[in-house]
């Protein structure tokens, strides 16, 4: 059955490829999360282990809302990993061997690689596309990314910024 919601057949396409795009790099920060969860080691396993368990169920959430949003605007969403590995416009190295602070600084890169190009996607959609449901969705979705970010970065500045002094 035609999808009829206000968009063009080439417009749709258009932002299903952006759409499925942003499948792929969630796909990939979901496996990197997932890889870091079963490979942290250390003093910190314990909470580690558990925050990348948390991490990796939030992204799987996320990944079926981009892959619904997908289907909602009449395109197929991407499902082959092999697929959405090669199409992922970032990476991070494998967990084996890294520390614990060191999978959190490439989680934080990957997030914050998201965000900026959530960003760029969200204006792509609602300013060239004409597409503001999508370019709303993204922009809740960059959203959950800064904050992510946000939680990581705090956790990875915790120990090494001291506090402010105030003189009187």
């Amino acid at each position: 059955m035609k999808t009829n919601i206000g968009l063009n057949d080439e417009t749709r396409l258009e932002v299903g490829q952006i759409l499925n795009l942003i499948l792929a790099d969630e796909t990939v920060l979901y496996a990197s999360t997932r890889d870091y969860h079963w490979n942290v080691t250390g003093p910190e396993f314990r909470s580690l282990h558990l925050e990348f368990e948390a991490q990796y169920e939030q992204l799987a959430k996320w990944i079926d809302d981009v892959a619904e949003r997908t289907r909602s605007i009449g395109v197929g969403a991407q499902g082959n990993f092999a697929a959405l590995a090669k199409s992922a416009r970032s990476s991070a190295d494998p967990g084996i061997g890294l520390s614990g602070d060191d999978m959190l600084e490439e989680l934080l890169a990957l997030h914050e690689d998201l965000v900026v190009q959530l960003r760029a996607d969200s204006a792509a959609c609602g300013e060239r596309y004409g597409d503001s449901g999508t370019a709303d969705f993204l922009t809740g979705l960059m959203e959950k990314h800064e904050k992510t970010a946000w939680m990581l970065r705090s956790q990875l500045e915790g120990s090494e910024v001291a506090a402010p002094q105030f003189q009187s």
